[in-house]
């Protein structure tokens, strides 16, 4: 019976990271659109001032802390500090039950 709750678990968790993964290249996608546009706005009508570059920078930043959530490689805030911090407050929890 564990058994069949776990792999149900372990599947909704994959269903999840799939979504997210969708979700990331969604954003990518519409990234690249936007800054295709904005480029090619920039360089018709103000090409001596190169502006495109500030909202590039600033959605990158986003795009890029997105793209290292989704794939499991942020540096902090991550899984491995997700878990401890469940684990912590359960500890805490559990503690705070039998005083």
């Amino acid at each position: 019976m564990e058994t069949n709750s776990n792999d149900f678990d372990r599947y909704q968790r994959a269903q999840k990271q799939v979504e997210n993964i969708k979700g990331f290249y969604g954003h990518l996608v519409s990234f690249a659109f936007v800054m295709f546009f904005l480029v090619v706005i920039n360089l018709k009508y103000s090409p001596r001032y190169l502006w495109f570059f500030w909202p590039m920078l600033g959605w990158g930043t986003g795009l890029l802390f997105h793209g290292l959530k989704v794939f499991n490689h942020a540096p902090f805030l991550g899984k491995d500090w997700e878990n401890r911090k469940i684990k912590e407050f359960m500890d805490k929890e559990k503690q705070n039950k039998y005083e």
